[in-house]
């Protein structure tokens, strides 16, 4: 039995769908990894709900370390001890060190808390690989 060649309607409606298929089963990072990761919009957030409370002026953090987490300029500027962050090296940075627990328990951040997760470490990563940017 011959089969007869489908409609090229049939055909492209086809290949349509597959391709459709593939966007929608795309992971959210993957269809967001075109836009750059902004310090304002993706990586202060974070801070605000896990860090400020102990990395602002007057915190208990701030007053051991001197890391002021409410601005980039105190990120930046780093601790008493060094840098926090190095642009587009998130493995050399201090920051990551503190917040992927490799440090020693007590310097593990947040500190007496739950880790950050995964999401907004890769998100703060994600960031420093992209030059640690003001945006």
């Amino acid at each position: 039995m011959k089969t007869k060649p489908l409609p090229a309607t049939v055909t492209t409606a086809a290949a349509a769908a597959t391709m459709l298929a593939l966007a929608m089963a795309a992971s959210p990072k993957d269809v967001c990894a075109a836009e750059p990761m902004s310090f304002a919009e993706d990586v202060l957030p974070i801070f605000k709900g896990r860090c400020i409370g102990c990395h602002q002026p007057g915190g208990q953090g701030y007053e051991k370390s001197g890391l002021d987490l409410t601005s980039y300029q105190g990120l930046m500027k780093g601790t008493k001890h060094g840098p926090m962050v190095i642009a587009r090296d998130p493995d050399g940075s201090n920051l990551l060190w503190l917040l992927d627990w490799r440090a020693s328990p007590e310097l593990r951040m947040p500190h007496g808390t739950k880790k950050l997760s995964t999401c907004d470490r890769d998100a703060i990563r994600t960031w420093i690989r992209e030059g640690a940017k003001d945006n």
